[in-house]
């Protein structure tokens, strides 16, 4: 279930603006209980990867939606916890570039093989987060969050050759 704010909204960040990111950004509303663990001070970041074909060119995007996100205390100012959610938002990155990489290395141009494409990795994506959130327990444990911190990081930087959201099909 996701609440969006119509009334404070603010259109999907693209991920080229995530350094841009605070908790100021979380504007969407709250939409369960008041404690997660028993901690007052929790988030939730709601990102996607959004996509549109042209004859020419796809964009791939990577988004992180602010009027969908949502941090109970905003006033907690925990660099942690925004970390920990700035790092959901950088995992979705990775499965864009994935997903630019494999349709540049198939030269999948036919948007039925594209769409495949792109559903697999959000499958894959949505797993990962789950295994992110349950490994770090959703950023209490520090030895873990540093872990997956190192492994998103070289993968991101594994894959900048795919950090263009535009693929052309045909190149003049």
């Amino acid at each position: 279930m996701n609440y969006i704010n119509f009334i404070d909204y603010e259109k999907p960040i693209p991920y080229k603006e995530v350094n841009q990111i605070t908790f100021k950004k979380f504007k969407g509303f709250e939409f369960f209980k008041k404690e997660l663990y028993g901690s007052k001070y929790f988030a939730y970041v709601f990102t996607s990867i959004d996509y549109e074909i042209t004859k020419e060119s796809i964009n791939i995007d990577a988004h992180f939606h602010p009027s969908r996100s949502f941090v109970y205390d905003k006033e907690a100012k925990s660099s942690e916890l925004l970390n920990h959610e700035i790092y959901h938002f950088k995992i979705t990155e990775i499965f864009a570039r994935k997903i630019r990489k494999e349709i540049i290395q198939k030269k999948a141009f036919d948007k039925k093989l594209i769409e495949e494409i792109i559903s697999k990795n959000i499958i894959l994506e949505n797993r990962f987060q789950e295994k992110y959130d349950y490994d770090t327990f959703h950023s209490y444990v520090l030895k873990e969050q540093k872990k997956y911190e190192k492994i998103v990081d070289s993968t991101l930087k594994s894959l900048n050759k795919y950090e263009d959201s535009k693929i052309k099909f045909y190149d003049k």
